[in-house]
């Protein structure tokens, strides 16, 4: 009875416990070779590249990677101001954004604020799928503060402004730029780093809607901010 009780604890909690260990000693070691290695693509990227060609096989997506000298100070700015006032505070997860972002939500009963920092948005990019949980959630701050832990705040807005998503398979700054302003992403000017910026939420979206009202009055009101947003 003793041995089988042995064996249904290791099945039931030191296997699964192990598995767990595993998963996360593979994304510390990848998040590792990413300080000075730059990543060919991301999780999210894959996922969307398999969903553009289930429509066309032969489809790809736009992305060529830049390095942080290389993107206007505009565009900077703008994502901060939009996405993560205490991006260069934080270590990794806002609580207290994430306070009020649970209190406007249950005010409006919907979600219409996120409260996520810019590393936790790129640990989902990285290593997680779109589809949402509490589980994922849980990935997502273990991995936030993993690249918090071995980055410096430049090199995670760096992968993150080269790897976010900004329209339909528009994948980075540079690609972004060029694809709705056919220029580079170190010559964005003011007002169309602040467009950028307000699309991030919903790329896809306002890709197929670049003159949706909410955009250009969300995009005058992050003008305004831009000034004050600390770089790291």
């Amino acid at each position: 009875m003793g041995k089988l009780l042995r064996r249904w604890y290791f099945w039931l909690i030191l296997l699964p416990l192990s598995l767990f260990l595993l998963i996360q000693l593979y994304f510390f070691l990848q998040i590792c070779w990413w300080i000075d290695h730059n990543p060919d693509s991301t999780s999210f990227m894959r996922e969307q590249l398999s969903v553009l060609q289930e429509k066309h096989a032969d489809a790809k997506l736009a992305h060529v990677w830049v390095p942080y000298k290389r993107i206007s100070n505009n565009l900077k700015r703008a994502i901060i101001a939009s996405e993560d006032s205490n991006f260069s505070e934080h270590d990794g997860v806002d609580w207290d954004a994430l306070q009020k972002a649970f209190e406007k939500n249950t005010k409006k009963g919907k979600v219409v604020a996120g409260g996520s920092t810019i590393t936790q948005q790129l640990a989902k990019n990285l290593f997680l799928s779109g589809h949402r949980s509490y589980l994922r959630k849980g990935q997502e701050f273990i991995i936030a503060y993993m690249l918090e832990a071995v980055m410096d705040k430049e090199r995670i807005f760096e992968i993150y402004l080269n790897s976010v998503e900004w329209g339909v398979g528009v994948f980075g700054a540079e690609a972004a730029a060029r694809h709705y302003y056919g220029v580079s992403a170190a010559n964005l000017g003011a007002a169309q780093a602040a467009k950028m910026a307000v699309m991030l939420p919903n790329p896809r979206f306002y890709d197929k809607n670049r003159n949706a009202p909410y955009l250009r009055s969300r995009a005058g009101l992050i003008l305004r901010r831009m000034g004050s947003a600390e770089l790291p």
